[in-house]
């Protein structure tokens, strides 16, 4: 479906707006704010259930446990992701978790032997992540996402609030430091990603994540030896209807 270019505008200086008011605020009542005051009824919480999800989904499960929580399950995760993902959520009490997974058709003509990453990993993360949420936020106004500004160059001047396409993407923890996100989860005692242990610190899909060294950058396990830096849900606006 088609944004106007009104539509992409308000977002944009909603965004802008919201990013001044809020400057400083407390982290969690940013978050109560967004779910309750700003976007009522219209916003949802997307989660890989990844390295540091645990500090939203626990931030969530304060404000409202039934609020939508997207999980964008691209057939290709880890099981100690899908593990970990019922795990909080029987913690948290999150009752409202949708898992979102790219159509069997799609897989079937494009991707029959799950080797798609491998030829074409761009395509690969379109049809197993982006169109999936892509469809799932038709009807929102705005969406919670994970990403801070220690993760890389690509995400180091993230503002609390911007835009994507009509709608406002709200990034509660861009300026968390890695400490802070590890002192949160030993506070409220969370379980950490079991894979964590063993130096995953951002982990996606199982073919095209692996450990970080030393002394690395925390994505660089990500596409490892690929010029590609993000899966495309944060790169361009998401449509529904477009077979990109």
């Amino acid at each position: 479906m088609a944004v106007n270019e009104s539509a992409i505008q308000d977002a944009a200086e909603t965004a802008a707006r919201l990013d001044a008011e809020f400057a400083g605020a407390d982290t969690a009542e940013l978050m109560r704010a967004a779910i309750k005051d700003l976007f009522p009824g219209r916003i949802a919480l997307v989660s890989s259930f990844g390295a540091d999800s645990a500090v939203l989904l626990h931030m969530t499960a304060q404000i409202d446990k039934a609020m939508p929580v997207l999980f964008i399950d691209t057939q290709l995760l880890f099981e100690e992701t899908l593990a970990y993902r019922d795990k909080l959520v029987a913690l948290l009490g999150l009752t409202n978790v949708i898992a979102l997974k790219p159509k069997p058709a799609l897989l079937a003509a494009e991707d029959p032997e799950n080797f798609l990453w491998a030829r074409d990993p761009d395509r690969c993360c379109q049809i197993r992540k982006v169109l999936p949420l892509a469809e799932a936020l038709e009807g929102y106004d705005a969406w919670i996402t994970g990403r801070k500004r220690f993760q890389g160059r690509s995400r180091e001047m993230l503002a609390l609030f911007d835009s994507e396409g009509s709608r406002v993407k709200v990034n509660p923890l861009a300026h968390w430091p890695a400490e802070k996100v590890a002192d949160y989860l030993d506070a409220f005692n969370l379980p950490r990603h079991p894979l964590v242990a063993k130096n995953y610190l951002s982990i996606g899909c199982v073919p095209c994540t692996s450990p970080v060294k030393p002394g690395e950058d925390v994505r660089a396990g990500r596409w490892r030896g690929q010029a590609k830096i993000e899966c495309g849900l944060h790169t361009l606006p998401l449509c529904a209807g477009a077979d990109i």
